[in-house]
């Protein structure tokens, strides 16, 4: 409907200034539903008709002015502002300093692909200044300075560029001029109604076709073939991996729609268009596929439960994640690690006598990048390798290829993107199985994308969080419980373990020194940035039960982090009872001595 709306506004717009206002009340009221090709759109009828541009620039400046904007009100503004906010200049509330202020508030809201926008559009306020003012100068430069350590390459590319070119003095006028106007072309949004009204056999094919991107499955090996031999084990040559997007939020009931893949790929195909590599840039031209010959099997009949039946369950609950039945033991406490990378974003997350399993992660609000670092440790390949990822509903997660077979001393590097959808304390679950020798592993292994990853720790002062507090007034949005069997700690101790989940503790809040009060942010597609309150009560007669009171905007948040929060407080084992130690393994499964270039000694370097 919405993308109806804008091509109906093109098509019968009386003035272009009219245009404008619709397609801006358009995002404003359905900004969810708002792709990217409607404000390039608008951006475009913007720069090709310059007695557009002051009203456009002073319109956006009204929808950013608002308490709450959408994020695609933001990218629209924010380039329209840097181009022309200039042309305002000598309106009241309009000057370089004020828009500038208008557009660094949204900062914190917005996600990593609209922060490049905004940096774009400090340096052009920056390069408009005239003459220059050193305030306005020194807050930019910080925020440059800021983000050229940014792990997001975009972002770090861009804090780095713009900071240098601010030092060029005049030349900077010459070379962050103006957009030049676009080309006349048929309208985008035509053409996207056009192919949606397609055969739709036809529409089918060419959807699945444009799902299909390149796998970023790294295979890096640190020991060639002495004397020019040949490898033992044949790595063809460099090639694509294809791979669909790994899960839909749409219902298919369809049949004819599944497809099997092995190694991360669902079932179906996703009809929505997939999102943009976020590692691609540090691995895409690297990319290379398994050798050839692998087998593809299908695991349709354990994917297709994830969503969309009545059979439908939790990625958690397909697979028994405790029991494992290998003959080859896991080094390490496999439950400790998984807690233990539910605190901090690298680490082993498995490991045993032939591989080891990494994980490094970053992440951006709603936002996660894992890489998964697959090492073989031995001087033998591992083969009929295969990953497949069990998402629970909430999330939705692509991971790429994993190659069938691991050279010896070899390296994967496996970039997983999730999308945290809503609330929920399901977890994701990687099932992962090897041969090496007679040897067949499989292990389900807990991934680390919790509810707590996607929280931004937020500091709120006494004349913000009282009204807040007071505006929730009770169940749903307001939750309090009185929790028993929590494991007795010191309050400092209380507070560093709310700490490291990613709750601020905000001191001098409540009066009674027994007590403590905390703020968070938490991010998905469907709240978005939703602020979270949370209020612990303690006895220091007692201290195995305290009073908990949680508030947020969302009933279903208020639960789940309610519930979070409590199995932390709570004296759960965490880790799994194990059976009797089993006989010691055959003198043929030690392994060598590892040399300081193995692929394991490097993954504890990266992860380091």
């Amino acid at each position: 409907m919405s993308l109806k709306a804008a091509i109906l506004a093109e098509k019968f717009a009386p003035d272009l200034s009219w245009y404008v206002d619709v397609i801006l009340q358009l995002i404003d009221k359905a900004g969810d539903f708002i792709s990217d090709d409607i404000w390039f759109r608008v951006v475009q009828f913007v720069t090709n008709n310059d007695d557009l541009q002051p009203y456009a620039a002073a319109k956006v400046k009204e929808y950013l002015e608002k308490p709450a904007v959408h994020e695609t009100m933001v990218k629209v503004s924010a380039y329209i502002l840097g181009e022309y906010s200039h042309l305002l200049a000598r309106r009241p509330g309009c000057s370089p300093k004020e828009i500038f202020g208008i557009l660094h508030e949204k900062l914190p809201t917005v996600s990593t692909t609209t922060i490049p926008i905004l940096l774009s559009a400090y340096a052009k306020i920056l390069m408009h200044t005239q003459p220059p003012d050193q305030e306005l100068q020194s807050q930019i430069w910080a925020i440059f300075n800021k983000y050229e350590s940014c792990i997001d390459a975009e972002i770090q590319q861009r804090a780095v560029e713009y900071f240098a070119l601010c030092q060029k003095g005049a030349a900077l006028m010459d070379i962050l001029a103006e957009m030049p106007k676009f080309p006349e072309r048929k309208s985008s949004l035509i053409k996207r109604a056009e192919y949606s009204e397609a055969d739709t056999a036809e529409q089918s094919a060419i959807k699945l076709r444009a799902q299909q991107q390149p796998s970023n499955a790294l295979v890096v090996t640190d020991q060639p073939p002495a004397n020019g031999a040949t490898s033992p084990v044949p790595v063809g040559p460099l090639s694509l991996a294809m791979v669909p997007s790994m899960i839909t939020t749409e219902d298919h009931t369809s049949t004819d729609q599944a497809l099997s893949q092995q190694n991360g790929s669902l079932t179906k195909v996703d009809p929505q268009h997939p999102s943009a590599d976020l590692l691609g840039d540090l691995l895409g031209p690297l990319a290379i596929e398994g050798p050839p010959g692998a087998t593809v099997q299908s695991e349709h009949n354990a994917v297709s439960r994830l969503e969309g039946g009545p059979d439908a369950v939790d990625g958690s609950a397909i697979v028994p994640v405790e029991e494992q039945r290998n003959t080859v033991q896991p080094i390490g406490n496999i439950a400790e690690r998984f807690h233990a990378l539910c605190l901090k974003d690298s680490g082993v997350l498995y490991e045993d006598p032939y591989i080891q399993i990494g994980i490094k992660a970053e992440w951006r609000a709603h936002h996660g990048r894992l890489v998964l670092f697959l090492g073989n440790k031995n001087t033998a390949p591992l083969v009929s390798v295969q990953a497949l990822m069990l998402p629970p509903a909430h999330l939705k997660m692509e991971l790429s290829l994993v190659p069938d077979t691991i050279p010896p001393r070899a390296q994967v590097q496996c970039p997983l993107e999730v999308v945290n959808l809503r609330p929920s304390r399901d977890v994701a679950v990687l099932d992962f199985s090897y041969k090496f020798g007679t040897n067949m592993v499989n292990v389900k292994l807990r991934l680390p994308a919790v509810l707590n990853k996607f929280l931004q720790p937020i500091p709120v002062p006494a004349e913000e969080f009282f009204p807040q507090w007071r505006s929730l007034s009770g169940p749903p949005l307001k939750l309090q419980e009185v929790v028993r069997g929590v494991r007795p700690m010191p309050l400092p101790e209380m507070a560093n373990l709310l700490n490291s989940f990613r709750l601020m503790i905000c001191p001098g809040l409540d009066p009674n020194p027994n007590n403590l009060v905390a703020s968070t942010t938490f991010y998905s597609e469907s709240t978005h940035a939703m602020l979270c309150l949370i209020r612990i009560e303690t006895d220091p007669a007692d201290r195995t039960q305290l009073r908990m009171t949680l508030a947020s905007g969302d009933p279903t948040l208020t639960f789940e982090l309610k519930e979070f929060i409590k199995e932390q407080l709570i004296s759960i084992p965490t880790a799994p009872r194990q059976s009797p130690a089993p006989a010691p393994p055959p003198a043929a499964q030690a392994t060598p001595q590892i040399p300081p270039n193995d692929p394991a000694a490097l993954l504890a370097g990266l992860l380091s």
